[in-house]
């Protein structure tokens, strides 16, 4: 069936309107970014400051170890990234290809866990890592963010396994092929969009993560940046707006850059395992 005109023009207004809505907070940050002490005061602010400036991220930068805080937060975001696609791509190719009880049990408690709140899971984590002498540290950080991205990476690695067609593990299997190599050589190389979407998402999710950070990492040198932004906001709740908002605006960039790279390389690649040869 056709779409008739005014369906699709309703379509496209509420897709614009979605787009706005999203855009909103993010234009308006990098606007506050560049603005200056006097226009962060006007009782009429304007989108686009009308006297521009970088004094904000020299005072952020002055105030804050930002590089040393971002380097922390990249630490921790790839090693996550890395570990939990290292664990969820065997568990996902077990999950998807063994229909058996066991599957549907780790199927249907990764759907539940997600539902569970961080503050239910920080006293017991906590409890463990304290026992493992991880407290206070990076590696500490990665554990948790690795068990916190591990169920959606599996989740969303198990989806893009059957989405490969069996027919072609039979062939490897008929040629001497063992389920390892099966998984190495003809599976893993089809499942690469996947395994990068997965991988991002676990990055991104470890970078803007704050929570966890905030509650398991003591010492200032370790802090991650999500943390750190917190301290432009004064004992009293008064909030420096423009080197927050400069630390906030760099703090994006990272996600922002690295979903531009490979967003390409994603799409093309599940568009050319979607054609039969």
């Amino acid at each position: 069936m056709r779409t008739s005109t005014p369906a699709r023009a309703g379509q496209y207004i509420a897709l614009l309107a979605y787009l706005v809505f999203l855009a909103f907070p993010f234009l308006w940050l990098v606007s506050t970014a560049f603005k200056p002490p006097r226009e962060l005061g006007s009782l009429h602010p304007t989108w686009i400051p009308e006297d521009p400036t970088f004094d904000n991220f020299r005072q952020a930068f002055d105030q804050q170890p930002l590089l040393h805080a971002a380097l922390n937060s990249l630490l921790a975001a790839l090693a996550a990234a890395v570990v939990a696609v290292l664990i969820a791509t065997p568990m996902a190719y077990v999950v998807a290809r063994r229909r058996t009880r066991l599957a549907k049990a780790v199927t249907g408690w990764v759907v539940v866990s997600q539902a569970f709140p961080f503050v239910l899971l920080i006293i017991p984590l906590f409890l463990v890592l304290k026992n493992l002498r991880l407290i206070n540290s990076v590696p500490g950080l990665v554990l948790v963010y690795v068990v916190w991205a591990l169920p959606f990476a599996l989740w969303m690695l198990a989806g893009y396994v059957r989405a490969v067609p069996p027919e072609l593990e039979e062939a490897a299997a008929v040629d001497g092929a063992g389920r390892v190599r099966t998984l190495v050589s003809v599976t893993a190389p089809l499942l690469a969009p996947g395994i990068v979407a997965t991988a991002l998402f676990a990055f991104i999710t470890a970078w803007n993560e704050f929570f966890f950070a905030l509650v398991l990492l003591k010492t200032p040198e370790k802090q991650t940046l999500p943390v750190l932004l917190t301290h432009f906001i004064g004992a009293e709740g008064v909030a420096d707006l423009g080197p927050l908002a400069a630390a906030a605006f760099l703090a994006t960039l990272p996600s922002l850059v690295v979903f531009a790279l490979i967003q390409r390389r994603i799409t093309g690649g599940m568009l050319t395992g979607a054609v039969k040869s």
